[in-house]
């Protein structure tokens, strides 16, 4: 089980359902948030539109009318209303409403607290009781209050006529808002509540409550809740198993190439490919790269097995050869091939040689970073090569500086100069010049030459031509590979071309230094 869990499949669709499950809940949450808000707003706004309504019929209403005790009011089941003086004291408020309370609305019970019918009453509140005495006591001070109001009408100009026009009343342009609570013939609810300030022609400021259910809201917002909570599993199983499949299909060339490499290690056959799919894709180019992986291992493990049998061949005949000659030599001593001994013994020292440098070559090592005058290398070298065929003609000049292992670069020398005196008629001639970013290093002689379409080849490990088979002419093919493998890690190129002479002409091209030096270069 915690091996499928920990499949890329697994792990793909369980984080596409993770992220879709966050992306959900997140979504859901400001879904819900939107919806509490607007609705919010609705209710706000019907119980503005109810809250000014009845203060507009408060600020028009005729100062000889009896002010409140007959005032309409809506229905409260639809919009309960409740109106007070500025002190809270309980004015009327609509039919049917029993009980309301909330932040800054007050808080009315009419089980123990009745309106003033002539909306003078003293008594109003929480717990007050308004009895009819009082009511009429109030009254009449109110109907002195608006004789006096009348009389003097400038004291109470503040309605939208001005001082011109006293007998107008006014609704303050602020609504504020609150939650509460009403209860209308027997049931309670939540409800939101507009409070608008509003003074009526006698100039009295009565303070509006109207509310509007937040029923809706709740009921709106519990069901979109509910729906999401119940649409979120499974909606999530499906992106999870839709994931789970088309993962799935996609792996699958994955899983053909795993067990198609699988097959080639258990069989080491490095001949097999693994299938490529049709598509363009991620999947269709790893294909591609695993079988150009085991074209190249398949080419560099049958090159070993060549070197290994060719290195065998070419060991073979001189440890033969010199074994042969010991044993003469034991049994008859004057018979013994002393030259022909040392001759075998130099070429198992040259060939051990041959073998050490391609096997560090083979194993990455990179060549050093000295600063090297390939000219003054050139003719050093030459110098001391006492026992060639022909006298090597140097036209090279100091001054013409390359980065590398010196001790390599006098391996490359030596091996071209060794194949040009084992080819040349009469003359071998070496050069050192400057051609643009590059320091050339020319040998050619005056033989018959390499083929063109044998110029590549001849760079291979243990390659020679027909008419050079001959072990006794030396060489086991392996010098050109070595001289050009150099090249390569010295960041330059080794040709062969027709030289003027008609023989071969090699050429080594490394990049030139011209600075007083660079960093990690090591100055001779």
């Amino acid at each position: 089980m915690s091996g499928r869990f920990s499949s890329v499949r697994a792990k793909a669709s369980l984080g596409a359902t993770a992220v879709v499950a966050v992306a959900l809940v997140a979504a859901g949450v400001a879904v819900l948030l939107s919806l509490r808000v607007n609705l919010t707003g609705q209710a706000e706004r019907a119980a503005d539109r109810a809250a000014r309504e009845v203060a507009l019929d408060i600020a028009a209403r005729a100062p000889d009318r009896t002010p409140y005790a007959k005032l309409e009011l809506p229905d409260a089941e639809d919009s309960p209303v409740l109106v007070t003086d500025e002190d809270g004291r309980l004015l009327t408020l609509s039919e049917g409403l029993q009980r309301i309370s909330g932040s800054g609305v007050p808080a009315v019970d009419t089980a123990r607290s009745a309106p003033d019918p002539a909306g003078t009453a003293r008594t109003g509140g929480s717990g007050a009781d308004g009895s009819g005495s009082s009511g009429s006591s109030g009254s009449s001070e109110d109907d002195d209050d608006s004789d006096d109001d009348d009389a003097g009408g400038d004291d109470h100009g503040g309605g939208k006529g001005g001082d011109d026009d006293p007998a107008v009343g006014e609704i303050d342009d602020t609504t504020d808002y609150s939650d509460g609570s009403a209860t209308v013939e027997g049931t309670a609810g939540d409800y939101r509540f507009a409070t608008v300030e509003a003074t009526d022609r006698t100039g009295r400021t009565v303070v509006v409550h109207a509310g509007a259910s937040l029923s809706d809201r709740r009921s709106a917002v519990n069901t979109t809740a509910v729906a999401m909570l119940l649409g979120l599993p499974v909606l999530l199983l499906v992106v999870g198993g839709v994931t789970w499949l088309v993962t799935r299909r996609a792996l699958r060339p994955v899983e053909g190439i795993r067990s198609e490499m699988a097959a080639i290690t258990a069989s080491e056959d490095l001949s097999r490919r693994v299938p490529e799919p049709a598509t363009r894709d991620e999947v269709a180019r790893l294909a591609r790269t695993t079988n150009e992986t085991l074209t190249a291992l398949e080419a560099a493990v049958e090159r070993q097995r060549r070197f290994v049998a060719d290195a065998s061949h070419e060991l073979r005949s001189p440890i033969a050869s010199l074994r042969t000659q010991l044993e003469v030599g034991h049994a008859h001593p004057g018979l013994l091939d002393v030259p022909g001994a040392v001759a075998d013994t130099v070429r198992l020292q040259q060939l051990a040689g041959d073998l050490l440098m391609l096997a560090r070559l083979d194993a990455g090592e990179r060549p050093g970073r000295t600063r090297t005058d390939l000219g003054a290398l050139v003719r050093e070298e030459v110098s001391q090569r006492a026992t060639d065929r022909f006298p090597v003609a140097v036209r090279a000049r100091e001054g013409f500086d390359v980065v590398g292992s010196r001790g390599q670069l006098a391996r490359v020398l030596g091996n071209l100069l060794d194949n040009a005196q084992r080819h040349a008629v009469g003359s071998v001639e070496t050069s050192v010049r400057r051609v643009g970013a590059w320091v050339v290093l020319a040998v050619a002689d005056d033989g018959a030459g390499v083929p063109e379409a044998e110029r590549e080849r001849i760079f291979e490990r243990f390659v020679r031509l027909d008419d050079a088979r001959s072990r006794d002419d030396g060489g086991a093919g392996l010098g050109l590979a070595i001289a050009r493998d150099v090249a390569e890690r010295h960041d330059g190129t080794l040709t062969v071309g027709r030289a003027p002479s008609g023989g071969a002409l090699f050429e080594l091209r490394l990049p030139a230094v011209t600075g007083p030096g660079e960093a990690g270069v090591q100055v001779l």
